[in-house]
């Protein structure tokens, strides 16, 4: 055979191996070869960014659609941005799922206020309006508080500031109480239904919380005991589930016992300027507003009625999902509400917006070939301003699901409300959230990237701990054990809830370049293709037991070094020798061929140990008294007033025991620390993957060794 055909023979074999070679491969990775092999194609996170110029106006775009009216959840109006949403994720080419539930939802009936004098003679009627709603006749939802019971009073007032312990602990030094009265706050002493519930506790009929100057009255909810559908906790409200009946005892410990309703700062002023009694204390009177008056009780009396309305109603969480390539069976979720008590330019739409965004440019990635490794799933929930239900029920039906295959949740509310970038994770994704922030461009510096303004800001990188219950991670946190993320630019808005919630304040005062909601997109996008493309989920377990460390210091120093709380030392150094371990595992693993179905499976092996880890911390029986609350370092403690933002157990034992003696405190607090041990002794043999090597003799290890 002359050499020149054996030449092209040989290629021609040569070339046909090739093709074999790589359509062996698994679907997807052909783009991820091709960046390796450097043909310039770029990389999931590069082109995720390509993609920014213009996206602001995109975004801008969908928040003037999706604000263009109020759309409080469970009514007519909220199927307009639910139609947009939709719209919008199969425009981007994804695939799109709805799912429908049919909670207990409260909106306001008759009510009215009036004051009188102490003979019981009419002295003004009080106005219950907002007046920052300049769209009377009213197009918003009047200001209410949901799940406030039905009730009514007639009796003296008494202002108690913003109504946390320490303000009725300085009346009661006055000689003042509000047993039988009714009491007046203003916000800002926590959540409101912690607010309504102590001054219950105290023996008042009814609660009035005050609004801010500029007119916005903040409508709420009240409920009790945590997020989710209150006639059905812990299993979904479907259409024919199982549901619990108002007097059973699980029911009625949701529900507050008295009536309460959020009123104008005009209309609070109003009554303390009645009111009699001591002075009001120098420290309540910053930004009163009040000339006169004094803390109460009377002289004048306080008529309140109020009529609530509660029905089941039909809510829809929408969902778009791209299917992983190699992992197909682990989610990467991103989700945002977009049900709102008024417009929800800030609350919710504005992350809203930037959800749609991210699904624009994924669309856009998987036209140009990108395939995720694993799953992502953008989720727009419902009803979440009714206590976070619609992400509550659905996690509640997939509970199994997710337990043995959620990666992350990335959740992102209120996206922009004001100046500067604030963040919440579990510990394991802050090494991860730090450094996507070194590649996104400050949206009000020029120059500087987020991470240097964000460290600027504070000092150092703050990155907060979701204790808290006021947004959707709280299911996936608190109940399945999900690690999750919260992002957010602007630490308070002062139209929170309120008629100035608008698109119109955005533009002009929030963010009139929407380059603040430009820059939550690209952190909040890189986050998601880091955790659905990375081999190796970039975790780290080392800054988790770092994290405890310091939180055990603090309990250590608040309970004065107590013996019991010196014991969980040794189990956090358990941990953090374990997450040293995984880090060099995982080195290994990321220096192994990319298609070695052994280095595979071994990544994968390893991947399940990181995403487990977290579930590790869940108590099944979840905490004393609060079962559907499950995470034994971060679920928010029962007193919303706590100094604990952590081991919310231990942190109930604590407030519980103000009736008992050093001993039996001990003994309790003990036993939750206990608790708290034993879970972070479980992550530690979650992340080795094997029994525990505690008393070797016995253990299940030295059985099993052949």
């Amino acid at each position: 055979m002359p050499g020149s055909v054996r030449l092209v023979v040989a290629f021609g074999v040569l070339l046909l191996v090739s093709l074999l070679v790589l359509l062996r491969r698994p679907a997807g990775l052909l783009s991820r070869a091709a960046v390796s092999t450097g043909s310039g194609v770029p990389d999931p996170a590069a082109l995720f960014l390509s993609l920014s110029p213009g996206a602001n106006a995109s975004i801008k775009a969908d928040l003037r659609a999706l604000t263009a009216g109020p759309h409080l959840a469970g009514t007519p109006p909220a199927a307009g941005p639910a139609a947009h949403v939709l719209e919008r994720l199969r425009a981007a080419g994804l695939q799109t799922l709805t799912r429908e539930y049919s909670p207990l939802l409260s909106y306001p009936g008759n009510a009215s206020l009036a004051l009188l004098r102490p003979d019981g003679s009419l002295l003004a009627r009080l106005s219950l309006d907002e007046p920052a709603d300049e769209a009377r006749p009213r197009r918003l939802v009047a200001p209410y508080h949901a799940y406030a019971p039905s009730g009514g009073a007639v009796a003296e007032a008494v202002f108690v500031n913003l109504g946390r312990e320490e303000d009725y602990a300085a009346l009661e030094r006055l000689g003042v109480g509000v047993r039988g009265r009714v009491a007046v706050a203003r916000r800002g002493g926590g959540y409101r239904g912690g607010v309504v519930a102590r001054a219950a506790e105290k023996g008042a009929v009814a609660v009035l919380i005050a609004g801010r100057e500029d007119g916005g009255v903040e409508r709420g909810v009240v409920l009790l005991g945590g997020p989710g559908d209150p006639l059905t906790p812990g299993w979904a409200a479907t259409g024919g589930a199982e549901r619990l009946a108002f007097d059973d005892e699980a029911v009625k410990r949701r529900f507050p016992k008295i009536p309460s309703m959020p009123v104008s700062a005009k209309t609070a002023e109003e009554i303390i300027r009645s009111l009699g009694g001591p002075a009001i204390p120098a420290k309540w009177q910053d930004g009163l507003g009040v000339d006169a008056g004094g803390v109460g009780p009377g002289p004048t009396l306080v008529n309140f009625t109020y009529q609530e309305d509660r029905k089941f109603e039909t809510i829809q969480d929408i969902f778009g999902v791209i299917k992983g390539s190699e992992e197909p069976d682990r989610y990467v979720i991103l989700g945002n509400h977009r049900d709102a008590w008024t417009y929800g330019a800030v609350d919710p739409n504005s992350g809203t917006a930037s959800l749609l965004d991210i699904a624009r440019r994924l669309g856009i990635m998987l036209q140009s070939g990108w395939r995720p490794r694993r799953s992502i799933i953008l989720c727009s929930w419902d009803a979440e301003e009714f206590g976070m239900i619609g992400s509550t029920e659905w996690v509640e039906e997939n509970l199994a699901d997710l337990h043995s295959k959620a990666v992350a949740y990335l959740n992102v509310d209120c996206a922009v409300q004001g100046v500067g970038f604030f963040a919440g994770s579990t510990p394991q994704l802050d090494k991860l959230l730090v450094d996507v922030t070194r590649q996104v461009k400050d949206p009000d510096v020029t120059g500087k990237m987020v991470h240097d303004t964000w460290s600027e800001m504070n000092g150092g990188i703050s990155i907060e701990r979701l204790a808290r219950t006021d947004s959707d991670f709280a299911p996936f946190l608190h109940h399945a054990g999900i690690p999750s993320v919260d992002l957010y630019y602007g630490n308070e808005f002062p139209g929170y809830h309120t008629a100035l919630d608008s698109y119109n304040w955005m533009e002009k005062h929030g963010d009139p370049l929407f380059l603040r909601h430009l820059a939550i997109t690209e952190i909040w996008g890189l986050l998601a293709l880091h955790l659905a493309d990375d081999p190796v989920l970039p975790f780290d377990y080392q800054v988790y037991a770092k994290q405890l460390q310091e939180h055990t210091n603090a309990l250590s120093a608040l309970m004065s070094n107590s013996q019991a709380v010196n014991l969980m030392n040794g189990f956090i150094n358990d941990l953090s020798g374990a997450a040293m371990e995984v880090l060099k595992e995982a080195k290994k693993l990321q220096q192994l061929d990319l298609y070695d179905e052994n280095a595979r499976m071994r990544r994968r092996l390893l991947n399940d140990r990181l995403l487990l880890a977290e579930r590790s911390f869940l108590q099944a029986e979840g905490l004393q008294g609060r079962g559907w609350f499950k995470h034994l370092l971060y679920s928010p403690p029962e007193d919303y007033e706590s100094k604990l933002s952590f081991f919310p157990g231990i942190a109930d034992a604590i407030s519980r025991s103000g009736n008992l003696s050093a001993e039996e405190r001990e003994v309790s607090v003990q036993h939750e620390v206990w608790k708290v041990s034993r879970a972070i002794q479980r992550a530690a043999s979650v992340l080795r993957g094997a029994f525990s090597r505690q008393n070797d003799p016995s253990n299940f290890s030295s059985l099993l060794t052949p």
